[in-house]
């Protein structure tokens, strides 16, 4: 049998955190304070593994002992990162670009076990259907867009214009546990 080790999420998403509790992984958690700019000429995996082991790090100092997790999720769109949106208005107009075409969420992983290191990347591809005007003002105010990379979350009203997805579904929800389990497994064998 296997056992999930006890671990320090580096992360305030409630997402992850729901996601972690759902597979039965114990974990406290300890937000980190970091700067999510991206720098220049960054490519969006770059960016995210770079902001998960930033994260992670940051953590791991605070405590040294334990394994910590970070990660980092964007939206991509025609190479393009798309964050979370600051307002409204930018989510309307995030979730304009995502109508009708195919975009790629990207997570970066950070796991930090012994004072070592190891960063892994996660993709998922994603298509929304055609959404006309009312469903993308409907998803702006029911959607909850303000804390989302994209502007959606895939697991709420979202899923009604989600065309398909391929790739890890958790991914797009906010952390691949699959990749997060081998990662921790090789840290923990090594």
């Amino acid at each position: 049998m296997i056992e999930l080790p006890k671990l320090v999420l580096a992360s305030g998403s409630p997402r992850r955190a729901e996601i972690m509790t759902s597979v039965g992984w114990e974990f406290e958690k300890d937000v980190p304070d970091i700067d999510e700019s991206e720098l220049p000429g960054e490519t969006p995996e770059a960016y995210v593994q770079r902001l998960a082991r930033e994260k992670a790090s940051l953590i791991a100092r605070r405590h040294s002992q334990k394994l910590v997790l970070g990660a980092d999720t964007t939206v991509v769109i025609d190479g393009k990162i798309i964050g979370k949106p600051v307002d409204e208005e930018e989510a309307r107009r995030m979730i304009e670009l995502l109508s009708g075409n195919w975009h790629e969420v990207l997570t970066g992983v950070s796991v930090v076990s012994d004072g070592a290191t190891s960063v892994g990347l996660q993709r998922t591809r994603v298509k929304f259907a055609q959404m006309s005007d009312a469903e993308i003002a409907f998803l702006v105010k029911k959607g909850d867009p303000l804390d989302k990379a994209g502007a959606y979350a895939v697991q709420a009203q979202a899923a009604l214009f989600i065309e398909g997805i391929e790739g890890d579904y958790w991914n797009v929800v906010g952390l691949p546990i699959s990749l997060v389990y081998r990662m921790i497994a090789e840290a923990h064998t090594q």
